[in-house]
């Protein structure tokens, strides 16, 4: 299983890439990053700096969406990236949350998210398209190979990661809902006439190495509220009807609002709402042994990657960690 790292873009943006050399070393395979232009620095930039000081690690938005970009310039950032850097990236995508409700939009659909995969993903491998009734190909992108891996909650968004994903964003890592959505999308693959084991998988969630448990609950207790946004979104739509696990369902019941001036931020004051029980399930806490348990339990339900959020006060502990400890374990 690869080992991948999470960052926000927060300046100095020359210091992201000073951690994605560090995780280069330790061993980690992926590079990501959030993208939400107005919230923190754009990142396809700070790729670009990234990978021209790197050798070999991988980069991507988890996640970008398809209303702040035109597809087409989203899927030749990516190339222009692979030509200059031997197609080292990869595209993380969703419906989009705070980098489109911060301009006062919203989520984009499901229909417009599926057509954008299948647009940005052709034409990043240098593939003929049809955009908006244009028939389109990036001549110069003959050699560039891209992967769009799709994030999703819902089951509309899940049967769509199968039909038309080269890869699944789950952020979190509770192994009983991972389990649920993992046989979702494979459902929908095999459906669509798809070799389900073909789809990569990938759980995002902070990971936390240390003895101090209130301490850790504390830092990460900002993912349970990212993740509500989402949920929130899907109960509104599904209601409590067993469209996704229960889990996910009721722990939002007392949530009251968000404010994302601290989204993803240790200490979100908007937050308190998640209880402790949501923090240990949905986040990799403990010390070295409880994230070498929980990762193979995730592995052993065909999890190809975990991604490390390191959103808290112990990062350059965490990392060293994972490179010393945990990597090696899975390599």
């Amino acid at each position: 299983m690869d080992i991948g790292v999470v960052l926000q873009n927060d300046p100095p943006a020359l210091e992201i890439v000073e951690w994605a050399k560090k995780a280069e070393a330790a061993g980690f395979s992926h590079f990501w990053t959030f993208d939400s232009h107005v919230l923190w620095q754009e990142p396809f930039v700070v790729y670009s700096a990234i990978l021209g000081a790197t050798e070999r690690i991988v980069v991507g938005p988890m996640v970008t969406n398809p209303g702040t970009r035109d597809w087409t310039v989203t899927a030749s950032t990516f190339a222009t990236l692979n030509e200059m850097y031997g197609n080292r990236t990869v595209c993380g995508i969703g419906r989009g949350d705070s980098a489109l409700r911060v301009l006062g939009l919203t989520p984009q659909t499901l229909g417009q998210l599926r057509e954008s995969v299948l647009a940005i993903k052709g034409l990043g491998n240098g593939e003929k398209v049809t955009v908006r009734g244009q028939e389109l190909r990036l001549a110069w992108a003959a050699d560039s190979r891209l992967e769009v891996w799709v994030a999703a909650y819902g089951p509309k968004a899940l049967a769509i990661t199968g039909e038309v994903g080269d890869g699944f964003i789950l952020q979190l890592a509770d192994p009983d809902i991972a389990e649920w959505m993992i046989k979702a999308v494979r459902k929908a693959a095999a459906d669509k006439g798809r070799d389900p084991d073909a789809i990569k998988f990938c759980v995002a969630a902070p990971a936390y190495v240390g003895d101090d448990l209130g301490h850790q609950r504390e830092q990460t207790r900002w993912f349970g509220g990212m993740v509500g946004n989402h949920v929130a979104d899907i109960v509104a739509r599904y209601g409590s009807s067993g469209a996704v696990p229960q889990a996910l369902t009721d722990y939002i019941k007392a949530r009251e609002g968000y404010d994302y001036a601290e989204h993803g931020r240790a200490g979100n004051s908007h937050t308190a709402f998640v209880p402790d029980e949501i923090v240990d399930r949905f986040c990799v806490l403990g010390p070295v042994e409880e994230h070498t348990r929980k990762l193979r339990e995730l592995q052993e339900l065909g999890v190809d990657q975990f991604a490390v959020y390191l959103q808290h006060d112990a990062k350059a502990e965490t990392l060293a960690a994972y490179g010393e400890h945990i990597i090696p374990a899975f390599s």
